[in-house]
């Protein structure tokens, strides 16, 4: 949530166009709202196989709020889950084949975006097996130990967690080595690769920025694709073997443009595969949203390490449209390289 209110203002300072707020979201249906005044900040979202929905609270001031809760198909809450012990900050969700519900806490929004500043040795998975009513945590770490924000999280088909960090050019991670439980040390991942989001252009609060963070991830049902988001636009990959993150860093994404969503963090599949939904990390009623995905080859979109797709047509005349377009993605490199650098810095102050 953090992130959004940096981002906010890097767009009102430097000028990036962003759409408001209030716009909905083209192309999307509304499936049900979220009125329950005890959701706040939903940044994760997964479809249940028999029907109903599972969100979960971002990071939140009163840990008490801090809660897994179970929707039915209208987005009425019929139960909630809390956390054994605190939780620092859940970001995503998904629920494998088997019907366990994986929570993601691991969020780590530092002073430079926003945060308190307590950066963590470690971060966690949270589960949640079918019929339990407590969860199981398992701590994770980031192989240099150097702390990082993420947002997504995909499980594979060995039902291997991977873990996709925010930044623009995010690293992919994998646990390689078996699920720990109720450890105190954090059981060390792979990094697998980067994932590159290049599809600039959607409308998004954050504009250019937000064309680039990335947000949260899903695996279908039958476990053949997955999608990583950002606050613009979801890409989907084709999934050989199981292998998520594999198709994440080396595949060929197909563009699905998430337009005018107030702060769209999580996204889900509908358990027939062939839609995706999302929903907004915001304050108050929020709804959940349905998008058709459009499966056909898109000849501009190369490989995700390389990917460029050209922005949608606007209603400017040429010229005009061109410099504008110039002018933006100027200024949002600028911005992009800007925090990159004051991230590197911070990181190289962490290692001393």
């Amino acid at each position: 949530m953090r992130w959004a209110v940096i981002l906010t203002v890097v767009a009102l300072c430097v000028g990036v166009p962003g759409a408001p707020a209030a716009a909905r979201a083209g192309g999307a249906q509304e499936v049900c709202r979220i009125t329950d005044p005890a959701v706040v900040e939903a940044s994760g979202l997964a479809a249940l196989p028999g029907g109903g929905y599972v969100v979960e609270n971002d990071s939140n001031p009163e840990p008490r709020r801090m809660r897994l809760f179970y929707l039915g198909p209208d987005c009425s809450v019929t139960r909630s889950v809390g956390y054994p012990t605190t939780a620092r900050d859940p970001e995503d969700l998904a629920v494998d084949r088997r019907g366990v519900v994986w929570i993601a806490d691991i969020g780590d929004n530092s002073p430079l975006t926003g945060g308190s500043g307590k950066r963590r040795d470690t971060i966690a998975l949270w589960t949640l097996q079918p019929g339990a009513k407590s969860m199981k945590i398992h701590r994770l770490r980031y192989p240099d130990g150097v702390p990082r924000d993420a947002e997504a999280l995909l499980i594979d088909g060995a039902g291997r967690p991977v873990i996709v960090t925010k930044d623009p050019g995010g690293e992919v991670y994998r646990l390689d080595t078996p699920l720990p439980t109720d450890n105190a040390e954090g059981a060390p991942l792979t990094l697998v690769g980067h994932f590159k989001p290049s599809h600039v252009g959607t409308e998004n609060p954050f504009g250019f920025i937000g064309s680039a963070l990335i947000t949260g991830g899903a695996v279908s049902p039958d476990g053949t694709r997955a999608v990583v988001r950002t606050y613009a636009d979801a890409y989907e990959f084709d999934v050989t073997d199981g292998d998520v993150a594999r198709a994440i860093t080396t595949g060929t994404p197909t563009v699905t443009p998430l337009p005018g969503e107030p702060q769209g963090e999580a996204i889900a599949y509908t358990p027939d595969g062939n839609s995706f939904l999302t929903v907004s990390d915001q304050q108050g009623p929020v709804s959940i949203l349905r998008y058709p995905v459009d499966r056909k080859p898109s000849p501009s979109v190369r490989p995700a390490a390389s990917a460029s797709v050209p922005a949608p047509a606007s209603p400017v005349a040429g010229p005009v449209r061109d410099r504008r377009a110039r002018g933006a993605l100027l200024t949002g490199a600028f911005v992009v390289v800007a925090l990159g650098l004051v991230a590197a810095v911070a990181r190289r102050v962490r290692r001393r």
